[in-house]
């Protein structure tokens, strides 16, 4: 099953440095984290704060192709977790017939902001994801396990270019 979630923060992993999306479902109870690069990051932040850039970056050239070409952005889902790795599918909808394109969840969810399509994970993803030691060693992921658990809601969205 499906469960739409929305960006309820981009913020910096005190462990690693490195960017994370944090998705969480409409009711609160569920909660995934995303580790993503820094370029992507700096492209769901500049779509996240509504800056605008004189020249299309990527994701909004990808996006203009996309329109361009008569396809609409139907949906994009986190769809799994392999060997702590998430895979995203893009939704388009091509002249009545529904596509899935493979994507990394990062460049899925930058696309997804700029044409205000709705973000899902596959439930399986989410169950799977408590699971898994995201982090190096058990040290860290006992730390960041508490450091998740313990998110300030005022502390999301936190992350500077």
């Amino acid at each position: 099953m499906q469960i739409e979630m929305s960006i309820k923060g981009l913020m910096v992993d005190p462990i690693t440095n490195m960017p994370i999306i944090i998705l969480r479902d409409k009711d609160g109870q569920r909660v995934l984290p995303i580790w993503v690069g820094v370029f992507e990051a700096n492209a769901i932040a500049l779509q996240m704060e509504n800056v605008s850039t004189p020249r299309p970056m990527t994701h909004d050239l990808l996006k203009n192709v996309i329109v361009d070409l008569k396809a609409d952005i139907q949906k994009i889902v986190v769809s799994d977790l392999k060997e702590n790795t998430f895979y995203a599918l893009i939704y388009l909808l091509v002249n009545g017939e529904l596509i899935a394109i493979d994507a990394r969840p990062s460049d899925a969810i930058a696309l997804a902001l700029r044409a205000q399509a709705p973000i899902f994970v596959e439930d399986r993803v989410i169950d799977h994801a408590k699971t898994v030691d995201l982090a190096p060693d058990k040290e860290n992921s006992e730390r960041l396990q508490k450091w998740l658990e313990n998110l300030d809601p005022e502390s999301m969205g936190r992350y500077k270019m």
